[in-house]
């Protein structure tokens, strides 16, 4: 018997959305698209940084330490084809922070198909 011959790869899954189009789904400011995230970023914004941390697959105490947050967007950025910086990563989540926060959840429930645009 011989073994089958593959003709095609497996594509990208597993996301809710899997499109890359080098732009984050949601706005900054766009923080009533998800009145979950929106909610939990303003009444306990440590909280939020947590829970998007475990909902991201790192430990939830990524959210806790200095510059974890910059780095999980970063990677986060990397991972999903979205443009930028390392630097603008630092500058968003120093200067921007709970939104930042907030946006990046949203992110992450949207492409694991919690939420819908």
């Amino acid at each position: 018997m011989s073994n089958p011959v593959v003709t095609h790869q497996p594509g990208a899954g597993g996301y809710g959305t899997n499109v890359q189009t080098g732009e984050w789904s949601t706005g900054l400011c766009s923080c009533f698209s998800d009145c979950l995230v929106c909610a939990l970023g303003f009444f306990c914004p440590l909280a939020l940084n947590c829970y998007t941390a475990n909902k991201y697959g790192e430990n939830c105490c990524l959210g806790c330490v200095p510059g974890g947050m910059t780095a999980m967007r970063t990677h986060m950025r990397l991972t999903y084809g979205i443009q930028g910086t390392i630097c603008n990563d630092a500058l968003m989540t120093c200067c921007c922070g709970h939104f930042e926060v907030c946006r990046m959840a949203r992110e992450i429930r949207i492409r694991n198909g919690d939420i819908s645009l």
